[in-house]
């Protein structure tokens, strides 16, 4: 038998061990985050969507095109939108522009797989995005000054005890979920199962979307410190896909959504089910930052 003493130590001792290498896990975690969220293509970049309409969209900084641009040459080109929904690109002349490093017209590629087509010019460059039946311009420009003024994040105490293994009840198949986005569309979203767990007397069942077999899973959820403490909408809880029925909730990973950054993203709103009645004291803070 120890002795009483050392037993003593390793009671005092172990946790702390172990605290101490959860914190750094959790401090490398973040500092990858916002690696991402500073890179020349991240979310601080973003600076206009615009919904294209049927036929030509001029775009450019001046005034008087359909689609007035935050930065680049006064007229960069035209872009077409096709009855069929094939999407060109027509440069102006003399606009010194690309589309994934070729000049010249191109069709901007925009559905099925692969990355879709790039047109830069400068710092600038956009791309097409579809939401429902709506498709528009992501503009993005790697010099915007809320990347250029990035603020940094702020995050609650990193807490071991919102660190939670759920149980994870899969559904016999998948549930279509409509989720609602922050410019009030709505999609259906595959739902595989639920984590269902207890925390200081409250039970709770999330709801996950599934983005595909590789992916992790991706909670939306929201508590009562949205809008306060944290970003209102939503924010973000990944989660490794379950494993011996369990799925880990680390609520300290908890990260805002695009939206604390830019108004020009679409970001979905949580479930019914994964607005949480308590306050989740853990993860990312609300931006100190602005939208530019």
């Amino acid at each position: 038998m120890l002795p009483r003493c050392l037993l003593l130590a390793l009671l005092l001792t172990t946790p702390a061990f172990a605290t101490d290498d959860y914190a750094k896990s959790v401090a490398t975690h973040r500092a990858a985050r916002v690696a991402r969220l500073t890179t020349p293509t991240g979310w601080l970049t973003v600076v206009g969507l615009h919904w294209l309409s049927a036929g030509d969209n001029s775009v450019g900084t001046a005034a008087d095109n359909a689609l007035q641009l935050a930065g680049g040459p006064p007229y960069l080109g035209t872009v077409t939108l096709a009855a069929d929904g094939k999407i060109t690109f027509t440069p102006s002349a003399g606009a010194l522009v690309d589309v994934d490093g070729q000049q010249g017209p191109a069709e901007l590629r925009y559905r099925g797989e692969g990355q879709p087509s790039l047109v830069t010019s400068g710092t600038l460059s956009f791309f097409v995005i579809q939401r429902n039946e709506k498709l528009g311009l992501r503009v993005k420009d790697s010099a915007a000054p809320a990347r250029a003024h990035f603020l940094g994040l702020d995050y609650f105490p990193t807490d071991p005890a919102w660190r939670i293994a759920a149980q994870w009840v899969p559904f016999e198949k998948p549930r279509e979920v409509n989720i609602t986005n922050i410019i009030g569309q709505v999609s259906p979203a595959s739902v595989p199962g639920k984590a269902v767990f207890t925390k200081d007397g409250h039970a709770y069942e999330l709801l996950p979307i599934d983005e595909g077999a590789n992916e992790p899973l991706f909670f939306v959820v929201s508590d009562q410190t949205s809008g306060g403490e944290t970003y209102g909408a939503c924010r973000f809880v990944y989660a490794d896909q379950p494993k011996d029925g369990k799925v880990v909730l680390d609520f300290n990973l908890a990260q805002n959504p695009p939206c604390a950054f830019t108004p020009f993203a679409t970001c979905p709103l949580p479930p019914k089910e994964n607005r949480m009645p308590v306050r989740v004291t853990a993860g990312e803070k609300n931006y100190r930052g602005h939208h530019e």
